[in-house]
């Protein structure tokens, strides 16, 4: 049986364990990264695709951003559109900061590749995956991998490994608490081939249904249509898909220009915090802690906060000074509460809510009511701007 010593085992080779090892590095802690799935599969999975400007800065830093700052589209706002009319929030201007439209993809494969440049242990399709002795100094995870179990022992876990991992699920149930709550709607994306219709992200609230237009790449467009979660994607052809879109985006004098549908998908939105994310030598961070609806385009970045305050605290406790490790949970969920917030404020606030028809037209003359206010007020735009583009850690 193989065994290993480190000092910090990371169980899923996502953005979050992956930006995690390749901090620790940076500052000369050594890690080894555990992954259930195959590298191929990990650098195939499509996610979000906006960083705040901070997790832009925090990439650069740790030289991830060659092809961040060459590839990366930089947004200097939103449009907000409501009852036919289009209204661009311009973050630039309000509080001078800025967003990066940049895939999750595109992170994992930066990762990855100065991973693999630096020769760092990495163990992908390892199986039965699971994790010991937490409460004491000397944790353990082990594992198989082509039949051969493994047994690294380390100072620390950490959980990386998202809604569904062992991590999380390996902390008694009497010692955390689940905060759950799903929402009556999913989101419909597709991935296609046309060049983006717009220069700066779309959200559109409209009688239909929310509608969002994003992009990828100057060649690559991302949209969104809210959907019934229980729908089958079957049931939307492309040319349903596009009409949907040109319905609830379409604005007079703006075209939105069609391609060839290359994915397609139905995903369900929830939100999900755990009452903790650390217990004795074990960390969560990213989704293994926290879930948040799409629609504020924090799910990626949730995880960088995290992965940024739980490296400083590794760092500071390897130089004698416990103070930030200890902080780390109770820190980075008061920020996680905040980020939980918006997103649910957005999301509800550009969804069509279901409901008998009184209650229904109801919601949605609140919502142009928010969203009006939202667009003439200052104010309100400053706080949109602060919080879309990244609260400070």
């Amino acid at each position: 049986m193989p065994k290993e010593t480190t000092r910090i085992a990371i169980i899923g080779a996502g953005p979050a364990g992956l930006l995690l090892s390749w901090a620790l590095r940076d500052a000369g802690i050594d890690s080894i990264v555990v992954e259930n799935r195959s590298q191929d599969y990990v650098l195939a999975r499509i996610r979000a695709g906006v960083l705040e400007q901070g997790s832009v800065e925090t990439l650069t830093r740790l030289g991830l951003g060659a092809r961040l700052a060459t590839e990366g589209l930089v947004h200097d706002g939103i449009y907000l559109q409501f009852a036919g009319e289009r209204h661009h929030i311009d973050f630039a201007d309000l509080i001078g900061r800025t967003v990066t439209v940049y895939g999750q993809q595109e992170v994992v494969k930066d990762l990855v590749a100065a991973h693999t440049n630096a020769g760092s242990t990495i163990y992908y399709e390892a199986a039965d995956v699971a994790v010991h002795d937490l409460t004491s100094t000397s944790p353990r995870v082990t594992f198989t991998l082509d039949g051969e179990q493994h047994d690294i022992t380390a100072d620390f876990v950490v959980g990386a490994d998202g809604f569904h991992g062992v991590s999380r699920a390996s902390i008694p149930t009497e010692a955390i608490m689940l905060y759950d709550r799903s929402y009556p709607f999913a989101w419909l994306g597709i991935l296609a081939d046309v060049a983006p219709s717009t220069d700066e992200l779309i959200y559109a609230l409209h009688e239909d249904g929310f509608a969002m237009h994003s992009m990828r790449s100057p060649s690559v467009s991302r949209l969104y249509l809210q959907v019934d979660p229980a729908g089958d994607i079957q049931n939307w052809s492309d040319e349903r898909i596009w009409d949907a879109l040109q319905r609830r985006l379409g604005i007079p004098g703006w075209t939105l220009h069609e391609g060839v549908i290359t994915e397609k998908s139905i995903t369900p939105m929830r939100s999900f915090v755990a009452s903790r994310l650390d217990y004795h030598s074990l960390f969560l961070v990213g989704d293994a802690g926290h879930i948040v609806p799409p629609t504020g385009a924090k799910g990626l970045n949730s995880a960088i906060s995290d992965v940024t305050q739980l490296a400083a605290g590794l760092v500071d406790h390897y130089a004698g000074d416990d103070t930030t490790l200890a902080g780390y949970g109770e820190a980075a969920l008061a920020r996680q509460w905040r980020t939980q917030q918006f997103s649910q404020w957005m999301t509800e606030m550009l969804h069509r809510h279901p409901g008998d028809l009184q209650s229904a037209a109801f919601d949605y003359r609140s919502q142009l009511g928010q969203l009006d206010y939202l667009t003439t007020s200052l104010h309100a735009q400053r706080s949109l701007a602060e919080q879309y583009t990244g609260l400070p850690l």
